[in-house]
C-alpha cells in the first residue's frame, strides 16, 4: 500500500503540470500553443492507473469488482459534470441566449459519454468562433474518450485475463492496438483539412490510453521495489529528467503548432512516450521524482484538477463575451480569469465532489428528509437546497427551450456572403492580373509625372467619387487607378476587398479567412515566382494571432529591399494579441526601412460604429473608410 500511496502523492503533480498546460493553451493559443498536449498526461494517467488496478485485482483475488468500479466512476465524475452542464446552461438563459440552440444535444452527449462524436460532426466554422459562438463546452470531448474508456475497459482486460495468459501476449496486443492509433491519426491528417476526426476522435486518441496501460502490464506498481542501489536511483531519476526535457520541448515549441503536420505526424505520440516515461519513474518508490512532484501546491491543485479542467473554458467564454476589450488589459483579465476558475473549483470540490463522492441511496433519503423537515433549523442547507433546485429547473428550461432555438448561421451572414463573393472575384480577376504583372515588370515612371497627370484628370474625369466622403480625395483617387499591388491578407482584407479593387483595379489581391503569417510565406515565394510579386507589397496578416521574428524575417527576405512594403496593423480587441502583432509591426518597420505601417488600429479605436458584431470586421460603411484609408496610404508613399 506504501507504493500506491507513494505514486497518488506524484500522480498530483503530474496533473498540475496537465492542468496548467491546458489553461495556459486556452487562455493564449498562440503563445503556449503546445498547451493542448496537457490531455495526453491525462489519458496516460487514466490508461496506467486503470489498468494498473485491475490487473493487481485479477492477480491477487482472481476477480474485479466491475460494479464497484463503475459505481465509483460515477461518483467521481457525473456530479460534477451534471453541475457543471446545469449551470452554465442556467447562465446562458439568462445571459447569453445566442448558445441555446443544441444546447440540450451537447448535454445529452456529454451524459452518455458521446460528445467528441457530437464534436465532429457539428464543429464550429471560423465565423462562428469570431461571432462570438464559441460553445462553453468544447473541451469536455475529453471526459467522453474517458467516460468510453471507462465504459469498455473492465470488459477488454477480463477478455485479456481469461483468453491470454501470457502477459508478454497481452503486451503486444496492447501495443498493436496503439500503434495502430498513431498511425491512423498520421494517415488520417491532411495539410488544410480540417482536423476535428483526428484532433478528437476515440479511434485516433486511443494510443494515450494504450500507452498508459503497456506501461500497467510491464511496469506493475505492487511489484516496484524501494530497496534499490544508488546507480539505479539516478538511472531512474535521469530519465525522468529527460522525459520531463522531452516534454516541455515538445511543448513549447513551435513544431507543436496544432495546426501542423508533426504534431499528427508522430509529434503527439512522441511526447505521449515521454509521458509515460515520466509516469513510469514518478510510479517507481526508488527514483526521486515522486518526491519532487509532491509539495502542498501541486497537491491542492492535483486534487481539485477536474473541476478547474470542467470550469476553466466556461469561465474565458462567459468572462470574454461580456468584457469585449480584451487586449486593452490582458494581463488584468487573464488574473481575473484564472482566479474565478479556481475559486470555483474549489467551491466545487468542496461542496459537489466530496460530498457526493461519497453518496449512498441512504445518503440521500436522510438528506431530504433534513431539508424538508420544519425541525431543522440549518438555514444553510436549506438555502443551499433552494439554490441547487432552481439551477436544476432554470438549466432545464434552457435545455427546454434549445429545441426551438433557432441558431443564425454565421455562415450567412453578409459578412460571410461578401467574403465568399469577394473570393471567387479575387481568383477570377488575378488570374489576368497576374499576366499584366509579368508583362509590366520593370516599368517605372516618376513620381512626379504621375501625379501631374492624376491632377489633369481628377478635373477633366473624376472616378469614384462617391469615395470621397470617405477621406480620400479625387487626386489620390485617381492615382490609385495606376498603381499596382500585391495585396495578401486574412479575413479583414477578405471582406473588403470590393471596395480595394474598385480603387486599385490593377491590385492583385489574395485575401482569405483564418490566414496567418507563417502559412502565407509560400504564398509570397509564389506570387514572386510567377513574376507577380509587385513593386508595392499590401500585408493584412496578424487578425489570427502573432508570428515569430524569423517569420517575419523570412518573408521580408522573399520581398526583398527593392519592394515597397506596407503593413496594415490590426484591430481585434477581443483578442489578447493585438498589442503583440502591432509591437511587431511596429518593430519591423523600424528593422526594415521599406516597411511603412498603415496604422488602422488608430483609425479603427476611434469609430467602433463601423464593425460588425464581432468588433474586427468592418461593416459596409467601415469597410469604405478601410479601403480609402489603405488607398490613401498607399498612393502617397507608394512607387509607381
Amino acid at each position: 500500500m506504501k507504493t500506491k500511496n507513494r505514486f497518488i502523492t506524484g500522480y498530483a503533480g503530474l496533473r498540475t503540470l496537465a492542468v496548467i498546460g491546458v489553461i495556459l493553451y486556452h487562455l493564449d493559443p498562440n503563445r503556449f500553443m503546445g498547451g493542448y498536449l496537457g490531455v495526453p498526461i491525462f489519458l496516460v494517467l487514466t490508461g496506467y492507473l486503470v489498468t494498473d488496478h485491475m490487473f493487481h485485482a485479477y492477480e491477487t483475488k482472481g476477480i474485479y469488482d466491475n460494479k464497484g468500479f463503475y459505481l465509483r466512476r460515477l461518483k467521481r465524475l457525473y456530479p460534477q459534470m451534471i453541475t457543471l452542464l446545469w449551470l452554465c446552461s442556467s447562465y446562458i438563459l439568462l445571459f447569453q441566449r445566442n448558445l441555446l440552440p443544441k444546447l440540450n444535444q451537447i448535454v445529452a452527449s456529454n451524459l452518455l459519454n458521446v460528445y467528441n462524436w457530437w464534436q465532429i460532426f457539428n464543429g464550429q466554422s471560423y465565423f462562428e468562433r469570431f461571432a462570438a459562438n464559441e460553445s462553453p463546452f468544447t473541451h469536455l470531448w475529453t471526459m467522453s474518450i474517458e467516460g468510453q474508456f471507462y465504459i469498455i475497459w473492465p470488459l477488454a482486460i477480463f477478455l485479456l485475463v481469461k483468453y491470454v495468459r501470457k502477459k508478454s501476449t497481452r503486451f503486444w496486443i496492447l501495443t498493436i492496438l496503439t500503434i495502430l492509433s498513431a498511425l491512423e491519426m498520421a494517415l488520417l491528417f491532411k495539410p488544410g483539412v480540417d482536423t476535428s476526426r483526428i484532433y478528437y476522435g476515440s479511434d485516433t486518441r486511443f494510443f494515450s490510453l494504450g500507452l498508459g496501460a503497456m506501461l500497467a502490464v510491464v511496469w506493475p506498481s505492487w511489484r516496484l521495489r524501494e530497496d534499490i542501489d544508488q546507480q539505479s536511483t539516478r538511472l531512474l531519476d535521469g530519465i525522468g529528467a529527460i522525459a520531463l526535457v522531452g516534454m516541455l520541448w515538445l511543448a513549447m515549441s513551435p513544431l507543436s503548432n496544432p495546426v501542423k503536420g508533426f504534431v499528427y505526424h508522430g509529434g503527439m505520440f512522441l511526447f505521449t512516450i515521454f509521458t509515460t516515461l515520466l509516469v513510469a519513474i514518478v510510479a517507481h518508490p526508488g527514483s526521486h521524482w515522486n518526491s519532487w512532484l509532491t509539495n502542498s501546491v501541486f497537491k491542492w491543485v492535483g486534487s481539485r484538477s477536474y473541476g478547474i479542467y470542467l470550469y476553466q473554458f466556461p469561465v474565458m467564454i462567459f468572462f470574454e463575451d461580456k468584457v469585449k476589450n480584451i487586449a486593452d488589459h490582458v494581463v488584468l483579465y487573464r488574473v481575473i480569469e484564472v482566479i474565478i476558475i479556481l475559486v470555483l473549483a474549489e467551491l466545487a470540490y468542496r461542496y459537489v465532489e466530496k460530498p457526493l463522492g461519497k453518496i449512498t441511496w441512504a445518503k440521500t433519503k436522510a438528506y431530504f428528509a433534513k431539508v424538508i423537515s420544519l425541525q431543522n433549523t440549518n438555514l444553510l442547507q436549506k438555502a443551499t437546497a433552494v439554490l441547487a433546485t432552481i439551477i436544476f429547473i432554470v438549466g432545464s428550461a434552457a435545455m427546454i427551450k434549445s429545441n426551438t432555438a433557432k441558431a443564425a448561421n454565421p455562415n450567412n451572414s453578409p459578412l460571410a456572403k461578401q467574403i465568399k463573393a469577394n473570393r471567387g472575384q479575387q481568383l477570377r480577376d488575378n488570374k489576368k492580373l497576374i499576366k499584366e504583372a509579368q508583362h509590366e515588370t520593370g516599368k517605372n515612371q516618376t513620381k512626379n509625372k504621375v501625379l501631374a497627370e492624376a491632377k489633369a484628370r481628377a478635373k477633366s474625369h473624376p472616378v469614384n467619387k462617391e469615395f470621397e466622403k470617405f477621406d480620400i480625395s479625387q487626386v489620390d483617387l485617381q492615382l490609385a487607378q495606376d498603381i499596382r499591388v500585391t495585396a495578401i491578407g486574412d479575413s479583414v482584407m477578405a471582406g473588403s476587398s470590393q471596395n480595394l479593387k474598385q480603387l486599385m483595379p490593377h491590385a492583385i489581391i489574395d485575401a482569405a479567412v483564418s490566414r496567418q503569417l507563417e502559412s502565407t510565406i509560400d504564398l509570397f515565394q509564389q506570387y514572386k515566382n510567377q513574376g507577380a510579386l509587385n513593386q508595392n507589397v499590401l500585408i493584412g496578416l496578424g487578425t489570427n494571432g502573432p508570428f515569430s521574428t524569423q517569420d517575419l524575417d523570412r518573408l521580408m527576405k522573399i520581398i526583398g529591399t527593392k519592394r515597397k512594403v506596407f503593413w496594415i496593423n490590426t484591430y481585434v480587441p477581443s483578442k489578447d494579441w493585438q498589442g503583440s502583432v502591432n509591437a511587431a509591426i511596429k518593430a519591423a518597420s523600424k528593422k526594415y526601412s521599406n516597411i511603412t505601417v498603415i496604422d488602422w488600429y488608430d483609425l479603427a479605436a476611434k469609430h467602433p460604429n463601423w464593425f460588425y458584431g464581432d468588433g474586427t470586421h468592418p461593416n459596409p460603411t467601415g469597410s469604405k473608410y478601410y479601403s480609402a484609408y489603405i488607398t490613401k496610404n498607399i498612393v502617397e508613399k507608394g512607387r509607381y
